[in-house]
């Protein structure tokens, strides 16, 4: 995934004489890098929160010189967000640079072996890669082809570019998808047939294409190779499969990628395998992973070329599985299990320079941590501490990480392999929210269902007074396998409701993630009794050890599986909360089961289809228990989402009305399960905090 070129020293003067836009254009970092103070005047609110600009995506250069990031920018107003690359020098403090390049747009930057920046650009009218010196400047297309470019790779000599289209697979070349997608367009008659599944996934009707693995030469000779060309399935996979999924082999010969035969059993299967095609042979697969019929992920080749780390799941059908890492001999095929005992699932991944070391991300007890694992001998060990670290670089000393927390959107940091010093922060693109009061966050622990230790995290609002009691927002989490741990969000914010004047109680109930798969597993089949002692046992726990809870003045709010809980409660907890909030949850288990898409899940949830296992369904089905519902609901949907269809929202939303239960819908023609654009956002916390505020009236 990361690309090796070297950068001359030269490229400084030039990078430092590109100007540095306004805060409102993207934001500039110092290198200092203190960890923001949270002793402001002002109390952070949703309002900052939708505005913040959010940092992602870095990239360093091979010297370790550099590092290339993204920023994100939201003008709220005209509804509507904007990219842009910075540059920010490694090695001497300063301030970090806007590159040239985005002034026709820039995405997905990399580094290539020709010492190039290489970048999508959607300039030439589609999005395509693009080369530019060092520094940001002098970009030259380098690809030219009539479809979108969605996702893109190098080879390590950097002569080639795998890239993947959205193409008809049974099209001969990529003037006839061109034509097909004109035919579509033109035609007034809308109906699609279909004949197989998936009709649609996740907010997207399904057009007949597949995303398709094509290779070109980087100096624009010659035509591109349809290189899965016969191949049923999609690389990247949708609908959030990135270039993470396939790579080029050492030698440049060959790609690794991950992908699912469609077949007509697509919707409830999750064997991803990894195949191997060589440029020269397309449409000639060998499948290295075929003894697992469970997902298999994320090849990355050592420094040496000899051995192909990758993540794979166990069990056939379960998209929360630990993903384990495998190491498997090139020359041999061999293949072996690596900290198998480490029960964690590992997220990136990524070889040490010597190839001794896999350095992976994985969620532990609230944190994501970056972790080291000797390739030997399976040895685990902690590098980070607290928070959250989404993205991670290396340098010759150590690393480059993006990290947030509850209390600050992501930043970089760097720090050296083997030092115990703390993280040094070395950028600060939300200067704005230095000033900015936030609640103060504890995480806490008791026992819960079986008597097993369960965590969960409490927030002071951000007006806290020693001896006052404030309202609570008691937030559920979705997934069901997710977590409500140190990290920053832009939809489900904790900081926000505390920064209001509430406090925050989250717990993460059986099922959560980071605390072993054992205890995931425990959610499956049990979504009704099992989490629900657990939020009940943890909201006991809470009100015990936090006097300024007022547990006789909260509202409970969960998104997903938390709506879908929201829902359970209303039918078996219906005294405890005065209000509720339901986005995006389930109403009907068993319509759920024939309306959603990515049928594995509630397969796997509920233990066989709904016609194999109908008890599977019924058990904790929220539908049965409406006679007692009494709370009043705001229920959230978007019509775009394929997941928690918009039947499940609307049926909700019957039952509070036909009861004369005090209820409110809000409905989003044009979101998913997420609420996305800054414009909704906006609405979507106007309308949630009223709903409290109307029921929970906290003090000022």
């Amino acid at each position: 995934m990361r690309h090796r070129s070297l950068l001359a020293s030269a490229c400084a003067a030039l990078a430092l004489a590109a100007a540095v836009p306004a805060l409102a254009e993207a934001p500039a970092a110092p290198t200092s890098g203190a960890v923001a103070s949270t002793q402001g005047s002002t109390a952070f609110n949703y309002n900052d929160m939708i505005s913040a600009n959010r940092l992602g995506d870095p990239q360093v250069s091979p010297d370790g010189r550099w590092v290339v990031y993204s920023v994100t920018t939201t003008d709220v107003a005209a509804n509507r967000r904007a990219g842009a690359l910075f540059m920010q020098d490694l090695q001497n403090a300063g301030e970090p640079v806007r590159l040239a390049i985005n002034e026709g747009g820039a995405n997905t930057a990399r580094w290539g072996s020709d010492g190039k920046l290489y970048f999508l650009s959607g300039r030439s009218g589609t999005s395509q890669v693009w080369r530019a010196d060092a520094d940001g400047t002098n970009p030259v297309q380098v690809t030219n082809l009539p479809l979108d470019v969605n996702a893109y790779r190098l080879s390590g000599d950097g002569s080639k570019v795998a890239v993947s289209l959205a193409v008809f697979p049974n099209c001969a070349d990529l003037a006839c998808t061109v034509d097909r997608n004109k035919a579509v367009a033109d035609d007034p008659a809308t109906g699609q047939v279909y004949d197989r599944m998936f009709v649609r996934h996740w907010d997207t009707w399904a057009d007949g294409t597949q995303n398709h693995l094509f290779v070109v030469n980087a100096d624009g000779s010659g035509q591109p190779v349809h290189v899965t060309k016969g191949f049923d399935g999609d690389t990247p996979s949708k609908p959030f499969g990135d270039e993470s999924e396939f790579t080029f082999t050492p030698d440049g010969q060959s790609i690794i990628f991950s992908a699912r035969e469609a077949g007509s059993s697509e919707p409830w299967s999750t064997n991803f395998d990894l195949y191997q095609v060589a440029v020269s042979a397309p449409g000639q697969f060998t499948n290295l992973t075929d003894n697992n019929d469970a997902w298999d992920t994320g090849p990355v080749f050592s420094p040496d070329g000899k051995t192909m780390a990758y993540r794979a799941m166990a069990r056939p059908g379960f998209e929360a599985d630990k993903y384990s890492i495998f190491l498997r001999d090139v020359a041999s095929g061999d293949v072996r299990q690596v900290a198998a005992n480490w029960d964690r699932s590992a997220d990136s991944l990524q070889w040490s320079k010597d190839g001794r070391t896999l350095y992976v991300t994985a969620g532990d007890v609230g944190q994501t941590r970056l972790f080291s694992i000797d390739a030997r001998n399976g040895s685990v060990v902690p590098i980070t501490g607290e928070g959250h670290v989404s993205a991670f670089q290396q340098t010759p000393s150590g690393f480059v990480f993006a990290q947030d927390t509850l209390r600050r959107p992501s930043e970089l940091f760097v720090k050296t392999f083997r030092g115990r010093e703390m993280p040094r922060q070395i950028t600060n693109v939300n200067p704005q929210l230095d000033d900015k009061v936030f609640g103060e966050a504890e995480q806490f622990n008791f026992p819960g269902w079986n008597g097993e230790t369960v965590h969960g995290y409490v927030i002071k609002p951000a007006n806290y007074v020693e001896g006052q009691k404030y309202p609570v927002a008691f937030l559920i989490h979705g997934g069901p396998q997710g977590s409500f741990g140190n990290s920053w969000s832009y939809r489900w914010n904790p900081s926000t409701y505390a920064g209001a004047g509430y406090a925050v109680v989250m717990i993460d109930f059986h099922g959560s993630t980071g605390y072993g798969q054992g205890f995931t597993d425990a959610i499956s089949q049990h979504w009704g009794d099992r989490p629900l002692e657990d939020l009940q046992k943890g909201w006991a726990a809470a009100q015990e050890k936090y006097a300024f809870l007022d547990g006789d003045n909260a509202c409970a709010l969960g998104a997903s599986y938390g709506g879908y809980m929201i829902n359970w409660i209303a039918g078996q907890w219906s005294d405890e909360f005065k209000c509720l909030v339901n986005h995006d949850g389930v109403f009907d288990i068993r319509g759920m089961g024939y309306g959603t898409e990515e049928l594995w899940f509630t397969e796997w949830e509920y233990g066989g289809t709904p016609y194999e296992n109908p008890e599977g369904y019924e058990r904790f089905n929220p539908v049965h228990h409406v006679q007692n519902w009494k709370t009043p609901m705001l229920v959230v949907q978007g019509d775009l989402d394929f997941r928690i269809p918009t039947a499940q929202g609307l049926s909700t939303f019957t039952a509070l009305q036909r009861r004369g239960i005090e209820s409110k819908l809000i409905v989003f023609p044009n979101e998913n399960h997420w609420v996305l654009k800054p414009a909704n956002s906006l609405q979507w916390h106007n309308e949630v905090f009223g709903w409290l505020d109307h029921y929970l009236k906290p003090a000022s």
